[in-house]
């Protein structure tokens, strides 16, 4: 009985420290974001003095409401676009049998290698080409271009996971292939899908790079990325803006985690029952 207690005491324990080791960047983001001293540097561990300045300035003259809408539809369009290209590539690869699929999966891998900077300059040309510099639409495409090797790479392995039995049964009762795809392989690789629209979502909301390299000329097309560089300064950082507007950016990503998480356990479910 000692023995099982220490053991249990030392989890206990590792799992508190673990614990404060990750959640303490998130409160100490939180407390400055409505510690009045923080924007002087004088923030503390237990702010004496909250204030909801920092965020109405954020969101009035820091202009990140206007960030947080081109962020949100960037994002939602990434997401939307991305999901449906890589589910319908993924059930080409995974199901049909065709000239090159292997040459054309391995091509997929490797453009998952690649290292994004190595990209930033040749995407850059090809966005500059297409006359969409500054503008959404550019970095809509770019973002879904970077979501895709990963979300078909993931989707194969739900898709080809699907017995073709389930397929083969839905034919025989009469089901059109549409009506196969909707009713039993859709709810099947569910979980895939939100997997993948996750990743999406947070390279959308939280990436820079590409944002930065592409946005840069026009300030009323700036993602919240590019807005949070504006309260770092050459000689001082704003610091009770920055947690402000950090905390703000966090939101949206939480809330559609959570919305997703009930999505990704009960798509097996309704999957199994549906199919």
């Amino acid at each position: 009985m000692t023995r099982s207690i220490r053991g249990n005491v030392g989890k206990g324990i590792a799992v508190a420290l673990l614990l404060v080791f990750t959640l303490f960047p998130v409160y100490w983001m939180v407390s400055s974001a409505f510690d009045k001293k923080a924007s002087s540097g004088g923030q503390s561990l237990v702010p004496k003095e909250f204030t909801l300045d920092n965020f109405a300035y954020v969101l009035t003259k820091g202009g990140f409401d206007v960030f947080l809408r081109n962020s949100a539809i960037v994002a939602i369009a990434v997401v939307v676009l991305s999901a449906a290209f890589a589910l319908l590539a993924s059930v080409a690869v995974a199901r049909f049998k065709f000239k090159f699929r292997t040459a054309i999966l391995f091509i997929v891998l490797t453009v998952q290698m690649v290292p994004l900077e190595a990209l930033v300059i040749p995407l850059f040309v090809q966005v500059r080409d297409l006359g969409l510099l500054n503008q959404l639409l550019g970095l809509v495409i770019v973002y879904v271009a970077l979501s895709l090797p990963f979300g078909i790479w993931m989707l194969r392995g739900f898709v080809a996971a699907v017995p073709v039995e389930l397929e083969e049964a839905a034919y025989l009762d009469g089901a059109s292939w549409w009506r196969m795809f909707r009713s039993v392989l859709f709810p099947l690789v569910m979980p895939g899908l939100v997997a993948t629209s996750v990743f999406s979502f947070i390279t959308a909301w939280n990436e820079f790079i590409f944002a930065m390299t592409l946005l840069g000329g026009a300030s009323d097309q700036y993602t919240v990325a590019i807005g949070l560089k504006q309260f770092f300064g050459e000689h001082t950082n704003e610091w009770g803006y920055v947690m402000a507007a950090s905390t703000i950016i966090t939101i949206p990503v939480m809330i559609f985690f959570v919305l997703v998480q009930r999505k990704l356990s009960s798509g097996l479910v309704a999957g199994a029952v549906k199919g």
